[in-house]
């Protein structure tokens, strides 16, 4: 019995847990994102410092190998001088640099590795970083919609309904007053005289009111003919 309530009671604080989850998924999408971007941008520093201290030790690595060559000549310098001592004081001095220089290029050897370790997992943090945030714009997209859907108050749809029905009964309004217009000019025509004749003139009905260029060019013509006039 006991552990039937004590399975109930974890039931719901499950149930409860998740409800709330969900309700604040947005939220709570939007922080892990935060979170990653973060993760992602410390990665990208670190091994941007990685680098930068590679590159240090190979610059190091680069005195030591001119020191040693500078040494190696100013002992050979020593021995053909006949100075065995000092010769040999700085032959040894040469082999704790060789020695130096070799644990040097190998630190190298093992950071280049590691850095293009790191490397690779940046890239790969970056692209699925990248995946992450269009899914996150898809998912706030798709959030907004059924929110738009399932969430807006009663008041709000019809809001929606009644701009509608403006917008629908201005269209009809303007479609009317066009028409009216368009009436009363083709009535304003018809009462008008002088507007009537013009239109018979028009159709072809009697003399043209207005001469065209064909008109003018015969009239002109039929006076160059008149006798009396130079040819």
């Amino acid at each position: 019995m006991f552990k039937s309530l004590f399975a109930l009671a974890r039931g719901h604080a499950n149930d409860t847990a998740e409800a709330v989850a969900d309700a604040n998924a947005p939220v709570i999408l939007r922080q892990h994102m935060r979170d990653s971007t973060l993760a992602v941008e410390r990665a990208r520093k670190a091994v941007a410092v990685a680098i930068a201290q590679n590159e240090a030790e190979a610059r190091h690595s680069s005195k030591l190998a001119e020191r040693i060559a500078d040494i190696e000549k100013r002992t050979i310098a020593a021995i053909e001088q006949g100075k065995d001592d000092l010769a040999r004081e700085a032959a040894e001095t040469i082999a704790l640099l060789e020695a130096e220089r070799e644990a040097s290029l190998d630190a190298q050897r093992r950071a280049g590795g590691e850095i293009e370790r790191l490397k690779r997992i940046v890239r790969e943090a970056q692209a699925k970083l990248r995946e992450l945030q269009r899914g996150q714009r898809i998912a706030i997209a798709s959030e907004s919609t059924r929110t738009l859907k399932t969430g807006i108050p009663n008041s709000g749809l019809a809001a929606l309904k009644d701009a509608e029905a403006t917008l629908a009964r201005m269209r009809d309004r303007q479609t009317q007053i066009e028409a009216t217009d368009s009436a009363m000019a083709e009535l304003d025509i018809a009462s008008d005289p002088g507007r009537m004749t013009e239109r018979l003139a028009e159709a072809g009905c009697g003399t043209p009111l207005h001469c065209g260029a064909d008109s003018v060019l015969e009239r002109l013509s039929k006076m160059a003919r008149k006798p009396g006039k130079a040819s």
